[in-house]
């Protein structure tokens, strides 16, 4: 599902019968919520079996929702543009981290700031060596994209090395207060909590050198917006308080109405960051 004339692309799905899409997540959730504004169930009038979606970090809650709206079995899928494009690791139907495909690709993960190579399971940057590629290969390029590398063996029965769900880049990282704050570790806390849509924003500024502020805008589903502002006002100190114990330190949580916020057609933009650092 490319970005942009949503609404055209649900016809040519349901046109076509389509029984597999793939996509940004974020994207896909922007198609299943139009689907909804146009009263179309997506379960009945969509053939679609099952998806597969990447290019940008997601997570668990993301997929459960995606699942849900489509009726479809959801899987995450890695490439580089600079590399291949889709299909350098895929995960298998235990969803247990991505198969790399090292016939073609050498992954290592290795500490951003040292170079060192780090141990199984220990998240750090990726870096893929091209084995296969003649044109233009790529020996340990670094992706920036944030990582823990599994060598045993999986369930499925396959024994090639995996890759589990990206957390995230390293150009992603925030620094609030001394603080390290990736944004997933922000939308997990979001999507633990039944009420709370997919759709949220990170803001970050600092006013006349004073302490970062973080702030955190989250919609609302229908259901809870339904309940007014008493229930929207509890579930709001309840994540405020989520949020410190995940982060170590204080957000403004704030909840907004559905389609309060703006919505993206291609990678999904997060974080805002107005803050005016100074020498």
């Amino acid at each position: 599902i490319s970005g942009g004339l949503t609404r055209r692309q649900l016809q040519l799905m349901e046109d076509f019968g389509t029984t597999v899409i793939g996509g940004t997540p974020s994207y896909t959730l922007v198609v299943a919520e139009t689907a909804s504004e146009e009263k179309i169930d997506l379960r009945s009038r969509m053939k679609v079996r099952v998806g597969f979606f990447g290019a940008e970090p997601w997570t668990e809650g993301m997929r459960r929702e995606i699942e849900e709206r489509f009726g479809i079995e959801a899987f995450d899928i890695y490439g580089l543009t600079e590399v291949i494009g889709p299909g350098v690791s895929a995960e298998c139907w235990q969803h247990n981290g991505l198969h790399v495909n090292e016939d073609h690709f050498y992954p290592e993960v290795i500490d951003p700031e040292t170079g060192k190579r780090l141990p199984d399971g220990e998240i750090g940057e990726l870096v893929f060596t091209c084995l296969t590629r003649e044109a233009l290969p790529l020996l340990r390029y670094r992706t920036r994209d944030r990582v823990a590398l599994v060598h045993k063996a999986c369930p499925c029965g396959r024994t090639s090395v995996r890759m589990q769900r990206v957390q995230g880049r390293t150009d992603d990282m925030l620094i609030v207060r001394g603080v390290n704050v990736f944004p997933t570790q922000i939308e997990q806390v979001l999507l633990s909590h039944p009420g709370l849509t997919s759709n949220y924003q990170i803001i970050v500024d600092r006013q006349h050198d004073q302490l970062d502020e973080l702030e955190v805008w989250a919609e609302v589903d229908e259901a809870l917006h339904r309940q007014g502002g008493q229930a929207i006002g509890s579930l709001q100190t309840t994540v405020a308080k989520d949020l410190q114990q995940a982060l170590g330190l204080h957000a403004h949580v704030l909840l907004v109405d559905p389609h309060h916020l703006p919505r993206s057609e291609g990678k999904v933009k997060r974080v805002l960051d107005r803050r005016q650092l100074t020498g």
